[in-house]
């Protein structure tokens, strides 16, 4: 059995490894929160409201008038905006079915080990034979070795995009350091200053480049990929839902894990209500989205 596009594999998959640890608020730390609790996944539809293939990127749309290069921060606190796409965008020409797993706040790797473990379903069901490839980001400079050291092991398989913040467009950005939480992974470094454990750490910053998720979608995955995109970056899914949901690139998920944070923690001023329709707008899509919480260690 492999990862793939039919729903009755997908079925039998599923039914058969689609469990991952989930607590009744998807805010870590929330009052009531659960991680004993397991949510059975159900799988995604192969096609989208409008009839067309899942995956299926009909037309790459190029939208200029919503992206914005600078260097520094907007008076909301964003380095860019939402960048739909730009002309210099290339998209995948692999011809080889695989699983894509991309890492968004990857810390020191502990998820993609535990992609790794089949924690996610059976690598080995992977399309064409088990392949698979992933894509590890995070900004934290604190995990640059771990990750590097990943890359060199798995070479031409796992891509470390390393001092480098999960945004929805390309620029520079402010990113707080977490330097107290030792028990967590400083799971709490954010692009948002609001961060409590940013306020912990006295506001430490550094300066690092963002990838644009779109972007990255768009030129490394295809329509006959697996991918699963994990989405743990401390506030700025506030910022970033709402753009990948308007995005073709959208279609190419499979399945998105993502952590919610307190709205506070994002800078673009998402409401709850424009959020839940972004979320709305990706399940419409065909992306499975469970529940989900990112373990840190």
């Amino acid at each position: 059995m492999t990862f793939a596009r039919s729903p009755l594999v997908l079925i039998s998959w599923l039914l058969a490894h689609g469990h991952v640890r989930v607590h009744s608020s998807v805010v870590r730390g929330s009052p009531g929160s659960d991680t004993s609790r397991q949510a059975q996944l159900t799988p995604a539809s192969s096609k989208d409201g409008k009839g067309r293939l899942r995956g299926v990127v009909a037309e790459h749309h190029l939208d200029n008038a919503t992206a914005l290069h600078t260097t520094g921060k907007t008076a909301g606190g964003m380095p860019c905006q939402c960048d739909l796409g730009q002309n210099g965008w290339l998209p995948s020409r692999s011809t080889l079915p695989k699983c894509i797993f991309i890492d968004l706040g990857a810390a020191n790797g502990n998820t993609f080990q535990d992609f790794m473990k089949g924690k996610y379903g059976p690598v080995t069901n992977c399309p064409s034979g088990g392949q698979w490839e992933a894509t590890l980001v995070e900004a934290n400079p604190r995990f640059d070795a771990p990750l590097k050291n990943i890359q060199v092991t798995y070479p031409e398989k796992v891509h470390a995009s390393s001092s480098t913040a999960a945004y929805m467009c390309e620029a520079k950005t402010t990113f707080y350091l977490d330097t107290t939480s030792h028990a967590h992974n400083y799971w709490g470094s954010s692009m948002s200053s609001n961060h409590a454990d940013v306020q912990k750490s006295g506001k430490q910053a550094v300066t690092v480049p963002t990838v644009n998720i779109l972007r990255l979608l768009y030129e490394s995955a295809t329509p006959a990929d697996y991918v699963i995109l994990k989405m743990d970056i401390e506030g700025s899914e506030w910022d970033v839902l709402p753009c990948l949901a308007r995005s073709a690139s959208a279609n190419l998920i499979d399945r998105l894990l993502v952590e919610i944070h307190p709205q506070g923690w994002g800078n673009a001023g998402t409401s709850q209500q424009q959020l839940d329709q972004a979320i709305g707008a990706l399940r419409a899509k065909g992306v499975d989205i469970p529940a989900y919480h990112s373990q840190t260690l």
